[in-house]
């Protein structure tokens, strides 16, 4: 019996072993942490075991020991031919680039462009002394003689592109994506678009008809982007609301937050934090050194963001014009009611005016707006994204890039209105037995829609960089493109800002909408909330994904996020992951989701007062959404409806 127990002990000491690595010379050294009173109590190893223990303990030494992999040559290993085909599409969309190529962003797209197509270093990660004030447990550390990979979508370039399976991808239609090719574009952007007074009429009442409009006594300022190119006469520009001109760049100010990067891939913090020990400046180090992101080309960061790094990084470099905003300190501070809002507006043509080398080829163009809130000022700001419904039908791809500074004790109102792609087809879940005889299904009418084809992508990045600002911003997802994927970030930095973001998404026909919002809690004593609606019909799918992070610095954070979903017929689809990561100790946060259908209830009740159902379903959709349509701006709410 005796020997039976220390055996059982002496497996028990063979599973405990641990392995340390001395990172310096990248050696391997076993060491035993078997416990020395397995000796005292008289059951410790023979002397055979001893003989082995002790082999076994002597250093391995690279090249003699074990082989060293060539790490360089398993750099693609991992990359599956669909993942080989998203890095084609994406260099497309780059094109060729050669030495002493002009960007209008100039040294930011030189620095973006080199961040993309620079491979990220294949690195092991080893643990630190337990001594070290960064000492974690938490690290990865791949074996001496096993091959270092780089993480999943990072095999070509530098920063992540999307995969089919990455997590933040995984409800959004990638394959439908990157099987469209959208490398033409208009070459006329960059240059103003003169118009003549029939034409100047003309795009003018398309704008009113689409809602994209808001006359000049209604706005503090307007600027008209057709097709990407600005148009001096249709805008109503001033000093601080222009389109930007590459005198701009010489601007300190402007150059650094233009050179920001969303997903931690500027790692400098947009202003310094407080936290009571001194200052926190860098993305990467937050709540550190257990609850630290880290690295953003690390798997694990990667696992956590949502994926516009490499599109605001293309934005950069293909951009050739920038919506520029600077709403002056103390302005409108003491207007009572709402103030006239900034209208920025993008209207699209079918084909956006590009230039095609052959059948089926679609075309790409990338928006850009800046807009710097300075201290105690007002603002509101609108951005409509519109079709013109001319030109020749062919695939787009939008890719904008908004990013919005608020200073201390500014107050921002951020309207951003989605209405492009035209109208889904209604009815696409019947099948052939809802339907007359000879009729023709609503789902194969839908599939030859050319807006189907169509992908739009934004990413809003809202950094909060003074004390008390103020940020609400309402985002409306109600056009009819394919594809359509918006990300939201906000990043609270300062002590007692506030937050607060409203959206409302409506998905029918085919479409695929994927909705992502983040509210990074950085500074102490900051307050958010969230609501988000979704509505998903036909034979819609609608995605939703928001975060809350709330750092170890962040105490006495008051957050809230709720989202609402409504299945409009039995064929769509919905996910909605409302998710809360909490590293601070001393907070009060919530969040909840609901799907459901429309109340069989109150349809009844409504039906029993006399209206049809179609008019009963109605009522309860404006109702649905009514509580986030009516934070838009007024100006705009009296256009849409």
């Amino acid at each position: 019996m005796m020997r039976f127990n220390s055996l059982a002990l002496m497996m028990y000491a063979s599973l405990s072993e641990s392995w340390a690595f001395i990172s310096s010379n990248n050696r391997l050294t076993p060491t035993s942490t078997m416990s020395t009173s397995l000796f005292a109590i008289g059951v410790g190893p023979t002397k055979e075991e001893e003989e082995e223990i002790t082999k076994a303990e002597k250093e391995l030494i690279p090249g003699v020991d074990y082989e060293v992999p060539d790490h360089e040559a398993y750099r693609l290993s991992r990359r599956a031919s669909f993942d080989e085909k998203c890095d084609a599409w994406f260099g497309a969309l780059l094109g060729e680039i050669d030495d002493g190529h002009s960007f209008f962003l100039g040294d930011i797209a030189e620095k973006h462009h080199k961040k993309l197509m620079t491979p990220v270093e294949l690195k092991n990660e080893f643990m630190k002394p337990i001594d070290d004030p960064e000492y974690t447990p938490f690290v990865s550390t791949r074996l001496p003689w096993a091959p270092l990979l780089p993480a999943f979508g990072l095999e070509q370039y530098g920063i992540p592109i999307p995969r089919r399976n990455a997590e933040t991808w995984r409800h959004f239609d990638v394959t439908g994506m990157v099987n469209q090719d959208y490398s033409a574009t208009n070459k006329d952007v960059g240059v103003e678009l003169e118009l003549n007074d029939e034409q100047v009429a003309l795009y003018k009442e398309k704008l009113i008809a689409k809602g994209g409009w808001v006359e000049d006594d209604k706005v503090t300022a307007r600027l008209v982007y057709i097709n990407g190119q600005f148009c001096p006469q249709l805008s109503l520009a001033t000093d601080n609301v222009r389109n930007m001109a590459k005198e701009d760049l010489k601007n300190k100010e402007v150059q650094q937050y233009l050179t920001r990067l969303t997903d931690g891939f500027t790692d400098e913090l947009a202003a310094p934090v407080p936290d009571g020990k001194g200052e926190l400046t860098q993305f990467s180090k937050l709540s550190k050194p257990n609850h630290c992101v880290g690295d953003p080309t690390s798997q694990f960061a990667i696992n956590t963001q949502q994926g516009t790094a490499c599109f605001s990084a293309l934005n950069s470099i293909k951009t050739k014009a920038v919506a520029l905003i600077r709403q002056p300190a103390g302005t409108d501070s003491d207007t009572e009611g709402d103030v006239k809002p900034i209208l920025v507006v993008n209207a699209l043509s079918r084909d956006i005016g590009a230039t095609f080398e052959s059948e089926g080829q679609g075309a790409a163009m990338h928006p850009r707006a800046l807009l710097i809130a300075e201290e105690n000022s007002r603002t509101s700001f609108v951005q409509s994204c519109v079709d013109l419904d001319d030109g020749e039908d062919r695939p787009t791809l939008y890719n904008g890039y908004t990013q919005i500074f608020v200073k201390e004790g500014a107050k921002l109102k951020h309207s951003y209105l989605e209405e492009s792609g035209g109208m889904v087809t209604g009815g696409t879940e019947l099948g052939k037995k809802d339907l007359s005889e000879g009729e023709i299904l609503p789902r194969e009418i839908e599939s030859k829609r050319p807006a189907l084809k169509d992908t739009h992508l934004e990413a809003i990045d809202v950094q909060l960089v003074g004390d008390e600002a103020s940020y609400e911003g309402v985002l409306l997802s109600i056009g009819g493109s394919g594809r359509l994927r918006i990300a939201q970030n906000v990043a609270i930095l300062r002590p007692g800002c506030h937050a607060s973001v409203k959206g409302l998404s409506l998905t029918g026909g085919a479409q695929r909408t994927d909705i992502k919002t983040n509210l990074h809690h950085v500074a102490q004593g900051a307050t958010s909330e969230q609501l988000q609606k979704n509505m998903i019909g036909g034979r819609g799918t609608g995605a939703w994904r928001g975060r809350i992070r709330v750092e170890q610095s962040a105490q006495q954070t008051e957050s809230n996020q709720l989202s609402r979903t409504i299945l409009l017929s039995d064929r769509c689809r919905a996910w909605a992951a409302p998710t809360l990561e909490i590293i601070a100790d001393d907070v009060q946060c919530a969040h909840g989701a609901t799907v459901s259908d429309l109340s069989e209830e109150e349809l009844f009740y409504l039906q029993s007062r006399g209206l049809d159902k179609k008019t009963s379903r109605n009522m309860l959709m404006y109702a649905f959404a009514g509580d986030v349509t009516v934070c838009v701006d007024s100006s705009m709410r009296g256009e849409i409806d």
